[in-house]
């Protein structure tokens, strides 16, 4: 085989990793589709490997093309008329995005002659490597691809390609806003301190004050390295808050999991064990970090271990303390690069694409832009927080703005903020504070069911709060903070009493909270709390509880209750509870007011303990059970007919869902993962006339059941309704998770779906062959039959 380099120059450095390996038969396509495609994906900006010398006919795989392989994130094989005669190599079934170019199927999954002959020439010589294609041959079809005859158009499909392969690849990239000001010199500044092409270990420690742009800088610079690093990459954002949480040990787990990629990485059972465990993994791999806002030296250690790092590794840190360095004994240099502020031109720049929205000022605006932007230091946060905050309003706020500023200090970047916050109503601010104590990095849909029942006005709140700058929503629906806003609104909340936690609103600190419940004293204005007892287990009584007269969030990890409850839980509207003790002393756990209900991590072994919690729930708009193994059944659904989402993950001892989920006519998300046992669906679940998306994942298989396989089962279906589409069109989608979710995304995240006329299709054909039992399926297609003769109008 021909060097790899020398063959792959044109898409990157020497030794970089390859994010796509695009493997097809040479004559069949090299130079009409294939060609094209390739020019796509490199034009993207994608990493694309692909054997110049074609798959040569009957060889073996070997030593460079199959690191290739390994070494790439996704797989795309162009099953051609001629492609099984080639050397091929299907390693990692769910990595793969399969075109089938003028074959079916059917052709690739053996059922014709078209491959088998092939194959049957091939075992002669090779049978051990004609025996796994075979296997990862039948297995393709399970996955969804596309189909393109040799006559059809294929500019449309390519597309599609790219833009899928651009979405799966998005696990490593981090979202960086658009409006960037003066970030190339300093990009180009960091990436010489990097010197990528050089084979030693470098670590950079950019530092600087607290809403300057560091992390800013070091998610630029890991997404445009992260080509070059391919899988093996890792962010380990707000390490000073995270580890203030849960310790240093989530942060290394993560590490593992990004850099192993494995769901089933290990738990780390400490710090220690931890940082060995990293240590010998890190010394073996090239790798690309980023350690996000560091505030200790050891912090650095016990992330990266003890061991010497992989000839080429880069190590990123951003830290607000400038002597911050690893402890004593690190074996590596850190190269110092010091965060300036931004000068007054880019910083005038900022503030006016915040402030003016790309429109031209007049003069009189330009000389108070000039004037507020002399007063900000050149902070990028405080300069897209005022901009935000002054847009479209009138001169008058513009002046009265720029007192203010003039009688602060200058580095007093807290109070420059509170002037964004000031401007909010009392429901905006009530929200900025719950996402600031509570909802970072959290899915936004339960809180919007809690702040709507609370009369916050959240959908016009959270549209201004967006406007203002002080939240963004990712991609992933969930909510990000800035840590200077974050700090900004717990210290708001501290200055409610400076002395007594049990006189602030919010409570978020495990210590705090374990104090405040052995005092007698009322906490009336206690709103929310979050108590994570993971290093020891807590107990809470009725009496205790009682104090807390306005409760209306409360989160629980670790914790059980002892007592009467029927008149301790009448205001909370929002209740998680995650690894209760299976000891239960508790009576009448029921709320009329509660909206949004978590279980998870739960061993009761009687259902009567969990379903307690219905009796009386007239308002359960959300209920997740998640990881509770003792439940067996569903309740009777009738005590909470308004509930909209309805989540059962992982609940391996289910083995029945109640009738009476026909009667939740407002249903709008029914998401089932992970049931094993579950060997039926009550068919009432096709009558749900709200119901817009319908998840089934990694559920019963007869095989499994049969031959004691634990292995997870490795098919979805995905459902997905529009009633505002016209009569009887709608998404139904049948798709394995692929990579990503293998290594830990969760179900749903990362789902393809394509559309499809139900007209054309029967209920069988939707309905994943080999992998349900006949029963499970008969319940399926029961469904299904439903769905596809509702009418939609």
């Amino acid at each position: 085989m021909a060097n790899l380099e020398a063959r792959t120059s044109s898409v990157g450095a020497p030794g970089g990793e390859y994010q796509v390996f695009l493997s097809f038969r040479g004559a069949d396509t090299r130079y009409g589709f294939t060609d094209c495609l390739y020019h796509a994906l490199v034009g993207a900006g994608i990493r694309v490997f692909r054997d110049e010398d074609e798959l040569r006919v009957g060889e073996v795989i070997g030593g460079e093309l199959l690191r290739a392989i390994d070494d790439s994130i996704l797989y795309i094989p162009v099953f051609s008329q001629n492609y099984a005669t080639s050397k091929w190599c299907l390693r990692e079934i769910a990595r793969i995005l399969p075109i089938f170019f003028d074959v079916e199927p059917d052709d690739v999954k053996l059922k014709t002659s078209l491959y088998k002959d092939s194959l049957l020439e091939h075992e002669k010589r090779f049978p051990e490597e004609v025996k796994a294609r075979r296997k990862a041959l039948v297995k393709v079809d399970e996955i969804k691809g596309w189909n393109l005859k040799k006559d059809e158009g294929q500019g449309q499909l390519i597309k599609w390609v790219v833009e899928e392969v651009l979405d799966k690849l998005k696990i490593k990239h981090k979202p960086v806003t658009e409006r960037l000001v003066g970030l190339t010199g300093l990009v180009e500044d960091v990436m010489k301190l990097l010197d990528i092409d050089s084979g030693d270990v470098r670590l950079i420690k950019i530092h600087g004050m607290g809403g300057i742009g560091k992390t800013t800088l070091a998610k630029v610079i890991f997404n445009q390295l992260t080509p070059q690093f391919g899988k093996r990459c890792s962010f380990l954002e707000d390490i000073r808050e995270e580890s203030k949480k849960d310790g240093l040990v989530k942060l290394q787990e993560k590490l593992l999991s990004d850099i192993v990629h494995s769901r089933a990485i290990e738990k780390i059972p400490d710090t220690d064990y931890g940082m060995r465990r990293t240590g010998e993994i890190l010394c073996n791999k090239r790798v690309l970090i980023v350690l996000d806002d560091i505030d200790r030296g050891e912090q650095i250690e016990k992330l990266l271990g003890k061991y010497s790092l992989h000839p080429g590794t880069r190590i990123i840190v951003t830290t607000r303390d400038r002597s911050v360095l690893p402890i004593k004994g690190f074996k590596y240099t850190v190269l110092p690069y010091p965060m300036e502020e931004l000068n007054f031109n880019h910083a005038l720049q900022l503030f006016e694409r915040h402030a003016f929205g790309g429109l031209s000022p007049s003069d009189d605006q330009h000389v108070l832009a000039r004037a507020i932007v002399s007063t900000t230091g050149g902070l990028p946060l405080a300069l897209e927080v005022i901009g935000s905050l002054l847009y479209q309003k009138p001169k008058a706020i513009w002046s009265e703005t720029l007192d203010k500023l003039r009688e602060m200090p200058e580095k007093e970047v807290q109070r420059k903020l509170k002037i964004s916050y000031d401007m909010l109503d009392d429901y905006q601010q009530q929200i900025f504070l719950d996402i600031a104590c509570f909802f970072i990095n959290e899915d936004k849909t339960n809180a919007i069911y809690m702040w709507t029942d609370c009369r916050f006005f959240p959908e016009g709140g959270i549209d201004v709060l967006i406007s203002l700058s002080p939240i963004k929503i990712l991609d992933n629906n969930k909510f990000w903070m800035h840590d200077q806003l974050r700090d900004l609104g717990r210290e708001m909340v501290h200055k409610e009493s400076l002395t007594d936690p049990g006189e602030r609103s919010r409570l978020w600190i495990s210590k705090d909270i374990l104090e405040i419940l052995r005092t007698k004293e009322s906490k009336k204005k206690v709103q929310a709390f979050d108590l994570d007892g993971k290093a020891s287990p807590n107990l809470i009584t009725n009496e205790q509880l009682e104090r807390f007269g306005s409760l209306r969030f409360l989160k629980l990890c670790n914790t059980t209750f002892v007592g009467d409850f029927s008149e301790c839980l009448s205001k909370i509207v929002w209740f998680s509870w995650h690894s209760p003790p299976q000891s239960f002393w508790a009576v009448n756990m029921h709320s009329r007011n509660i909206v949004v209900l978590e279980l998870s991590d739960n061993h009761f072994t009687d259902d009567s303990e969990v379903w307690s919690f219905f009796k009386m729930a007239t308002k359960l708009k959300v209920l997740a059970l998640k990881w509770c193994f003792g439940i067996t059944r569903t309740p009777d659904f009738s005590k909470c007919l308004m509930l909209e989402r309805l989540t059962l993950e992982r609940c391996d001892n289910l083995t029945e869902i109640d009738c009476s989920i026909g009667r939740l006519k407002y249903l709008i998300d029914l998401n089932i993962n992970g049931c094993l046992r579950l060997e039926e669906l009550p068919k009432e679940i096709g009558g749900l006339e709200k119901l817009k998306r319908f998840s089934l994942t990694d559920c019963y298989r007869e095989e499994a059941k049969m031959e004691g396989d634990a292995k997870e089962p490795d098919t979805e279906v995905l459902l997905q309704f529009h009633p505002s589409a016209s009569s009887r069109d709608h998404e139904i989608s049948e798709e394995p998770p692929l990579d990503n979710v293998r290594e830990g995304t969760p179900p749903g995240e990362e789902n393809h779906t394509t559309e499809q006329d139900s007209s054309s299709l029967s209920p069988d054909e939707l309905v994943p062959p080999r992998t349900f039992s006949d029963r499970f399926k008969t319940c399926l297609v029961s469904i299904l039959e439903c769905v596809c003769n509702r009418d939609f109008s």
